[in-house]
């Protein structure tokens, strides 16, 4: 007997019906998604949970109070929340003339949990991924943002369109502008993001 895997909206009807465990189902569904994508933006894994946790606690109360229109875009709209959640946590950062110090934040790729077994294979990807990680943070934002919507998030160009209130082909030429930006940085730096 072959077991059917509910849909998020399945279990969106099913949380706001009282169960428990479907909320949590949707959250172990989605959270490698929406909690990389937080922390690729904020770049601190404490605040990322922080911010995470908060997106969550959003979501269930707009739940509750049936503030989700049944679109079947869950995870886009998830991830909307954490954007303005991440927006927030800048603008507030800003006002309180916090200063970040990236430089001492320990880098998350460079634990025993993420450690191949080859070490030079290892530092090879810690230098791929701090590069690329530069060259989309040089982007403009408009850019920036459907790079990391796109390949972070796993959005679908209309559901970017959608986010980002754009056409999908706005979208589509942003992406485009996007990968010839970072190709133009790569050959100005002499850049190569392979391990050969």
């Amino acid at each position: 007997m072959e077991t059917l895997i509910p849909t998020d909206q399945e279990l969106v009807q099913e949380f706001v019906n009282g169960s428990r465990t479907a909320i949590e189902t949707l959250i172990k569904r989605h959270k490698k998604r929406v909690y990389g994508y937080i922390l690729l933006l904020v770049k601190n894994q404490h605040l990322a949970e922080d911010i995470f946790q908060d997106t969550f606690v959003k979501v269930i109360k707009s739940l509750q109070e049936g503030r989700y229109n049944d679109n079947g875009r869950f995870v886009s709209w998830v991830v909307r929340i954490a954007h303005n959640l991440i927006i927030d946590h800048f603008r507030r950062e800003r006002q309180n003339n916090v200063i970040s110090n990236d430089a001492l934040e320990y880098d998350l790729f460079n634990t025993p949990k993420f450690s191949p077994k080859n070490i030079e294979d290892d530092i090879v990807h810690e230098q791929i991924i701090d590069s690329v990680r530069e060259l989309v943070q040089q982007l403009p934002p408009e850019q920036r943002e459907v790079i990391l919507l796109r390949h972070y998030a796993d959005l679908s160009f209309k559901e970017i369109a959608e986010q980002t209130n754009v056409s999908i082909n706005t979208a589509l030429g942003r992406m485009r502008y996007a990968l010839m930006n970072i190709r133009k940085q790569m050959e100005k730096n002499n850049i190569t993001l392979t391990t050969m």
